[in-house]
């Protein structure tokens, strides 16, 4: 009897030590001023979200001396008490392609920025993000630049990963990180035609397959914004964010020519922008329907479960488009 209960304890262990945990909800907030609306925080109430990625500053090169420089930090008006806090730093590919780059110095520079901003608003902080979309030509310098960095912190280091650097990671090579964030958005170009640049899924198909390959751990970023793309004369001339259209609809100098195309019926301003008589405005969204595809073809290509599914981002506007249980279905998914 004894040896009966053992095994049955034995094998109880085992099924719990095979069984895939479930990943976690955390948010991206990418404004530069950090106060929470009512909304904001309902959402991370009701999805039980206690993790936050915010954009503290990009970095950029200076356009008189050329040298790195911080652009647009993030300035706190809310507490950030009962958060775990992540900072996330944008670095553009050309402060990396700059020749002769001291990248040792730059992350010195970066690191101590994020901890002066980090000491003014009482954050402590265990992880930190790099968020770059590096290419083959400044591979070299953002290696070298993480490996540094890594050094420096003594933190938990995340990096941002596109599609294309998963299929292609013998080439583009993997950033000496504890994990990744696969950016799963932003996949096609931005163009007058039919498709979504936000996601298309045909696109996405050609390089999920290599997420089995891939061999750093990786969270997944899903997209909840949307833009509408400016268009004159058939040609691209500027993305709008935040365009509500049922404010479009309600707007005579508007009209829905065909699904997600709206006409310019008359010249007008809107919001401090010139629309021309015959331009037209694109939009761009994500359905709920779109992040539950996208939530299933990951979870059936991926090697490895995520630990967390990233939602970029965290706003007000954003949040009015879904359901409030859409995230929790989104993670049912895996």
């Amino acid at each position: 009897m004894k040896l009966r209960v053992v095994f049955s304890v034995l094998f109880l262990l085992l099924i719990s030590c095979n069984k895939q945990e479930k990943p976690v909800a955390a948010f991206y907030y990418w404004k530069t001023i950090f106060k929470l609306s009512a909304t904001e925080k309902e959402a991370l109430q009701q999805n039980n979200i206690s993790k936050v990625y915010i954009r503290y500053f990009d970095v950029d090169l200076h356009p008189k001396t050329q040298e790195a420089f911080p652009l647009s930090p993030v300035h706190f008006e809310n507490k950030t008490e009962n958060l775990t806090i992540v900072p996330v730093v944008y670095i553009k590919n050309k402060v990396m392609l700059k020749k002769g780059i001291n990248v040792d110095s730059l992350a010195k520079k970066i690191f101590d920025f994020i901890e002066l901003i980090n000491k003014k608003n009482g954050i402590s902080c265990q992880e930190i993000q790099i968020d770059c979309d590096w290419t083959l030509a400044s591979k070299s310098s953002y290696l070298k630049f993480i490996e540094t960095f890594k050094k420096i912190s003594h933190k938990k280091l995340s990096a941002t990963i596109r599609l294309h650097q998963v299929k292609y990671f013998e080439k583009t090579k993997i950033p000496n990180v504890d994990s990744g964030v696969l950016m799963y958005y932003n996949m096609g170009t931005i163009a007058p035609d039919s498709l979504n640049s936000i996601y298309d899924r045909r696109i996405a198909q050609r390089y999920i397959k290599s997420l089995k390959k891939y061999p750093l751990p990786l969270d997944f970023a899903l997209p909840i914004y949307s833009w509408a793309v400016h268009i004159r004369e058939n040609k691209v001339i500027g993305l709008k964010s935040k365009i509500d259209i049922k404010e479009l609809q309600n707007d005579t100098n508007f009209v829905l020519s065909r699904k997600k195309y709206f006409t310019v019926k008359c010249s007008n301003y809107k919001k401090g922008t010139f629309y021309k008589q015959d331009d037209v405005l694109k939009i761009e969204a994500i359905s709920r329907d779109d992040l539950l595809e996208m939530a299933s073809d990951l979870e059936e290509n991926t090697a490895q479960y995520p630990k967390e599914i990233i939602f970029y981002d965290l706003d007000e506007f954003n949040l009015k488009n879904y359901e409030k249980n859409v995230f929790k279905q989104v993670l049912s998914c895996f």
